[in-house]
C-alpha cells in the first residue's frame, strides 16, 4: 500500500520519454554542459547559446519544431537591413502631406457633426506609404496588380494620398461622409459608393483578414485551373492588432499556410490600443499574435524598434534590457510613451544593468526612445520588414509593426486611450503638427477658422516622385476597374430536362438544381466559368458525382490513393479541379465565394460562383459576409438548400430554417426566390445568367431556396405570362375548376408549400364546395421591391400599380398565403393586396419529428389551410361560422 504523504511519482513530461535513449551518457553530458552554463552565466546566457544551437541546426537542415515566439526586438537586425531603393527625405515630405490632410479633412467633416477617424492612419502612415513607393503593384500590366485590403479606419489617409496624386479634387474632401447627392466620399472603404476606387470593404472588423486570405487562395486558383496568370499578384491585408481578437481574423491563418500561400503578405499595425484602451493591458499582443502566427505556420516579421534604438540593444551585453522589453506589459509601454525621461529613469531602467545604460542616455534621448521611435515609424525598418515578407518563399508573411497609435499629432493624441473617439484638432494643435512635420505652410494661412489642405502643385517635386513610383510599379492603387467581358449565354438546351419536367418520377429541387448546374458546367464556353463551393456537405446535396469529373481543387494535387479509387464517384483531388469543397467552414467558403464572385473586377475575368450550403447556416451564420458581398459588388448563386422549417425532418432546432427569407430580404443586392418546381429553377437560373454575366451586367447576386423532399416536378404551364411571373415573382399555377357561383379563394403559395395548397385545393372543393385558385409565389421579396419601386414613383407622380396588386386583380375573393418560412415572408406583400389577406407560416422554434407531424405542429398543414381559408371566407361573410366548426372538427383540432 502506497504511503498517501508521499507524492506519486510523476508521468512522462515529454513524448521523449517514451523513446529509448541509444547513447545515455552523451544525453547526460549534454545536460551537464546545460547545467554548467546556467550555474556560470545565468540562465539568460544559457537561453542564449540553445537558441543559437537551434537557429545553427535548422540552417543545417535538421527538422525541428519551430519557436513560437523570439525576443522582443526586431527581426531584422540593423546590420541585416536592405539597401533602401528610395529618397527617404523625399517620401518624408511625401508622408507629412498625406498626414497633415488627413487631419485636415477629418476636422473639417467634423464641424458638421460627421466624424472620423484620425489616430489609427496617424500611426500606420509609413506602413502604408512604403507600400505604395516601393511595393504594391497596379492593374495597368496584367489587370490584377496586388489586392489591398486596406484598414477601415485608415480611410482619411488614403483619401490624402489620392488627393495628392490629383485622383480627388478638395471639394471631394469636404465630401467624406458626405454621400446622399452622390459625389461625397464614404468614411470607410466601400466599393459600391465609391467603385472606381475602392475594391474591398474591410471596416467590418475581421472580415478583411479572412477574405484576404481566400482571395489568395483564389489567385492559386485561377492561376491553377488557367484561367488567368496571377503569378505576380500578392495580397496585402492591413488589420489592427485590436482587430485579431475577432475570431474571422485568424480563423483561415492554417489554410494559408497548408496550402503555401505566399503570395499573402498580413500587416498587423501594433499601436497596442483598441477603441477604449490598450489591446493587452496585462500581457504583450506582440508576442501572443507572434505565437500564434507561428504555430498556425506563418513566417513571422517583428519590426518593433525604430533606429534609435539600435545603438542601445548594441550596449546591452547581458541581455538585461531584452529582458526588460519582453517583461513590461503593453499599457504600461503606452504609458512610458507618454510620460517624460524622470518617470522612465525611474521605472523602466531598474537594477544596475539597465540604469548604467540609461545614464548614458540624455532626457530627450529617453523620451524619443518610447514616444517616436517605434519600427512602424521608420521607412528603413518598414521597408526590410517588406522584402523580407515578398521575398520569403513556401509560407504567408505576417508583419507585426509596433507603432504609436495618434503618432504626430501631438501630446493629447499620442498613446492615450480616448484617441479614437477624438475627431478633430484646434488650430493651435494644428500648427504644432505643421512645425512638427516641417510643412511649408505660412501662418497666414492658419489664421482663419478653416484648417486648409495643403497640396503642392502638380509640377512639385513630390508628385513627381509619388506618380514616377506609381508608374514603375504599373499605375495607381488602390483602383477598381471593371472591362465589361459578356459570357456566351448557355444554349437553352441545357435548361430543357428542367423544364419539360421529370415525368412521374418524384425528385427534390435541390436535386434538379445540381443536375442543371452539372449541365451548365459541361457548356464548351462558358462551363470552366463555374465555380462551384460546398461546405463539406456534397454527398447531401448529391454532388459527389462531380469529384471524379471535375475535380476537387487542391493546390497539392493528390499525393495519396482514395480509399474509394476502385469505384466509379471516387473522391479526386486534382490541382487544376474546378470543385472547391472548402470543409465545415460557412464562413471561409463565403469568402471564396466573395473572391469569385467579384473576379470580374479584381482580375477581369467573370467568373460563375455557386454556392450551396445547409439550411439556415447561410444568411443567418453569415450575414455580415453577406452585407460585404452587397458592399463588393458580388455575382454570382447562392442556394440555401435543404431549406425550409419542415423538410429535414429529424434534423431539429438549429437546422430547421424558416426565416432566411427575411433575413435575405434585408439585403438590397441580394434577388431571392423560393421557386416550386424544377421548371422555376430553370426561368431563374437562365435570366440570372443574362442579368449578372449578359451584355449590361447588374451588381446583384441571386438567392435560390431549394428543398430535399422529392415531389412530382410538372413541365412548364403554357401560357406567354408564365415566365414573366417566375421572374417578377407571382403567377397563376392551377385555378379551380369551373363551376357553379359560390365562394371562392385564392391560395398563394412558395417553394414546398404549394403541395399542401394544392391539397387544400382539393379537400376545399371535394369536402366544402369552395373553389380555390392555387398560385406560384417564386418571391416574396422581388414582389415587394416592386411594390415599394410603384410607391417612390406615385410620390414622384407617376402612375404605376405595383405586380402583385395587378395580378390579383379582377375579383373581391380574399388571398390566403402560405409557405415553410415564418409569417413574416409572406406577410412582405400584405399591404399592396386589395383583398382580405391572411397568411400561414412556421413561426417558433424547428423541432424533430415526421414531416406531417411538424407540419400539423405549425398549422402549415392541407386540414390546417383548409380551416384558415374558411376562416377567412366567414369573416368577408361568404360562409357560415358553424361552417369554420365543423372544419375545426374533421380536419382536427386546430390551436
Amino acid at each position: 500500500m502506497s504511503d498517501p504523504a508521499r507524492p506519486a511519482e510523476p508521468f512522462a513530461t515529454s513524448e521523449l520519454d517514451q523513446l529509448p535513449d541509444p547513447d545515455a551518457e552523451e544525453t547526460a553530458e549534454w545536460q551537464a554542459s546545460l547545467d554548467a552554463v546556467i550555474r556560470h552565466a545565468g540562465p539568460d546566457r544559457a537561453v542564449y547559446l540553445l537558441r543559437r544551437v537551434y537557429e545553427y541546426a535548422a540552417r543545417s537542415g535538421v527538422a525541428l519544431p519551430g519557436l513560437l515566439s523570439t525576443d522582443y526586438v526586431n527581426t531584422i537586425p540593423a546590420s541585416s537591413q536592405p539597401a533602401f531603393p528610395g529618397d527617404v527625405a523625399m517620401e518624408s515630405r511625401i508622408t507629412a502631406l498625406n498626414r497633415w490632410n488627413a487631419a485636415a479633412m477629418v476636422t473639417r467633416g467634423s464641424r458638421l457633426g460627421l466624424g472620423g477617424h484620425i489616430s489609427t492612419y496617424a500611426s500606420a502612415a509609413w506602413l502604408y506609404e512604403i507600400g505604395f513607393h516601393h511595393f504594391f503593384r497596379g492593374k495597368d500590366r496584367d489587370g490584377s496588380g496586388d489586392q489591398l485590403y486596406l484598414q477601415g479606419h485608415a480611410s482619411p489617409g488614403i483619401y490624402a494620398r489620392v488627393f495628392l496624386e490629383g485622383r480627388l479634387s478638395e471639394r471631394q474632401l469636404d465630401g467624406f461622409r458626405r454621400e446622399a447627392d452622390g459625389h461625397g466620399l464614404p468614411s470607410y472603404p466601400h466599393p459600391r459608393r465609391l467603385p472606381w476606387l475602392w475594391e474591398f470593404p474591410t471596416v467590418s472588423m475581421g472580415l478583411g483578414p479572412l477574405a484576404a486570405v481566400y482571395q489568395a487562395r483564389f489567385n492559386r486558383y485561377l492561376h491553377d485551373r488557367g484561367i488567368k496568370d496571377t503569378s505576380a499578384s500578392r495580397v496585402w491585408a492591413f488589420l489592427g492588432d485590436g482587430e485579431t481578437d475577432e475570431p474571422e481574423s485568424t480563423a483561415a491563418l492554417t489554410l494559408a499556410a497548408r496550402e503555401g500561400l505566399d503570395n499573402l503578405t498580413f500587416v498587423v499595425n501594433c499601436n497596442l490600443q483598441r477603441l477604449d484602451g490598450p489591446v493587452r493591458s496585462n500581457s504583450k499582443i506582440v508576442q501572443e499574435l507572434e505565437a500564434r502566427f507561428r504555430g498556425a505556420g506563418w513566417h513571422v516579421v517583428k519590426t518593433l524598434w525604430g533606429e534609435a534604438w539600435d545603438p542601445v540593444l548594441r550596449q546591452d551585453t547581458d541581455g538585461a534590457l531584452v529582458h526588460r522589453l519582453g517583461e513590461v506589459p503593453d499599457a504600461q509601454m503606452q504609458t512610458y510613451a507618454a510620460r517624460d525621461a524622470a518617470y522612465i529613469r525611474k521605472h523602466f531602467f531598474t537594477g544596475d544593468a539597465l540604469s548604467r545604460l540609461a545614464a548614458g542616455l540624455s532626457d530627450a534621448q529617453l523620451t524619443d526612445l518610447f514616444a517616436n521611435s517605434r519600427g512602424g515609424h521608420e521607412p528603413l525598418k518598414v521597408y526590410a520588414a517588406y522584402r523580407a515578407a515578398v521575398e520569403y518563399a513556401g509560407k504567408p508573411t505576417v508583419v507585426l509593426a509596433q507603432t504609436v497609435k495618434g503618432h504626430t499629432l501631438g501630446a493629447a493624441f499620442e498613446s492615450r486611450n480616448a484617441n479614437h473617439q477624438m475627431k478633430k484638432l484646434t488650430m493651435a494643435q494644428f500648427r504644432q503638427m505643421r512645425d512638427a512635420l516641417e510643412l511649408p505652410i505660412p501662418d497666414s494661412a492658419l489664421s482663419g477658422d478653416l484648417v486648409p489642405y495643403w497640396h503642392p502643385g502638380e509640377d512639385s517635386e513630390e508628385v513627381r516622385y509619388l506618380r514616377d513610383r506609381r508608374s514603375d510599379l504599373a499605375g495607381p492603387v488602390p483602383v477598381r476597374r471593371v472591362v465589361n467581358k459578356p459570357l456566351e449565354q448557355p444554349p437553352s438546351a441545357r435548361f430543357e430536362a428542367l423544364l419539360k419536367g421529370f415525368g412521374t418520377q418524384e425528385v427534390a429541387t435541390t436535386m434538379a438544381l445540381v443536375r442543371l448546374v452539372k449541365d451548365l458546367m459541361r457548356d464548351k464556353e462558358t462551363g470552366q466559368r463555374w465555380v462551384p463551393i460546398i461546405p463539406d456537405e456534397a454527398r447531401t446535396f448529391g454532388m459527389e458525382a462531380l469529384f471524379p469529373t471535375a475535380g476537387i481543387y487542391s493546390p497539392q494535387g493528390q499525393t495519396y490513393e482514395p480509399v474509394d479509387a476502385d469505384q466509379l464517384l471516387h473522391y479526386r483531388e486534382a490541382r487544376n479541379g474546378q470543385l472547391i469543397d472548402e470543409g465545415i467552414t460557412e464562413a471561409g467558403s463565403l469568402a471564396e465565394f466573395t473572391a469569385a464572385a467579384t473576379s470580374y473586377a479584381t482580375h477581369g475575368e467573370p467568373m460563375i460562383p455557386f454556392y450551396i450550403f445547409y439550411a439556415m447556416f447561410g444568411f443567418q451564420r453569415t450575414g455580415d459576409q453577406f452585407w460585404a458581398l452587397a458592399d463588393q459588388m458580388g455575382r454570382g448563386f447562392v442556394i440555401g438548400a435543404t431549406a425550409g422549417r419542415t423538410t429535414m425532418t429529424g434534423e431539429g432546432l438549429q437546422h430547421a430554417d424558416g426565416h432566411s427569407h427575411l433575413l435575405a430580404s434585408t439585403n438590397p443586392a441580394a434577388v431571392s426566390y423560393d421557386p416550386a418546381f424544377a421548371y422555376e429553377i430553370g426561368v431563374i437560373v437562365r435570366e440570372g445568367l443574362r442579368r449578372m454575366y449578359g451584355k449590361q451586367p447588374e451588381d446583384v447576386f441571386y438567392y435560390l431556396t431549394v428543398y430535399n423532399e422529392p415531389k412530382r416536378q410538372p413541365p412548364i404551364p403554357t401560357g406567354s405570362s408564365v415566365e414573366e411571373g417566375i421572374l417578377r415573382g407571382l403567377y397563376l399555377f392551377r385555378q379551380a375548376e369551373p363551376g357553379d357561383a359560390g365562394p371562392r379563394i385564392r391560395l398563394l403559395a412558395s417553394g414546398t408549400a404549394i403541395h399542401w395548397a394544392l391539397e387544400a385545393q382539393e379537400l376545399l372543393t371535394s369536402q366544402w364546395e369552395v373553389r380555390a385558385d392555387v398560385w406560384s409565389v417564386t418571391s416574396w421579396t422581388e414582389l415587394r421591391r416592386d411594390a415599394l419601386e410603384a410607391d417612390r414613383a406615385r410620390l414622384r407622380g407617376e402612375e404605376r400599380v405595383p405586380y402583385v396588386t395587378a395580378a390579383l386583380s379582377g375579383t373581391e375573393a380574399p388571398v390566403l398565403a402560405v409557405s415553410d418560412w415564418m409569417r413574416q415572408v409572406p406577410d412582405q406583400i400584405g399591404q399592396w393586396v386589395e383583398q382580405d389577406y391572411s397568411s400561414l407560416g412556421t413561426d417558433g422554434f424547428g423541432l424533430s419529428d415526421t414531416r406531417d407531424a411538424v407540419r400539423r405542429y405549425f398549422r402549415v398543414d392541407a386540414e390546417s389551410i383548409v380551416v384558415a381559408a374558411l376562416d377567412l371566407l366567414a369573416r368577408a361573410g361568404a360562409v357560415a361560422p358553424e361552417t369554420v366548426v365543423k372544419a375545426r372538427d374533421r380536419h382536427g383540432r386546430q390551436g
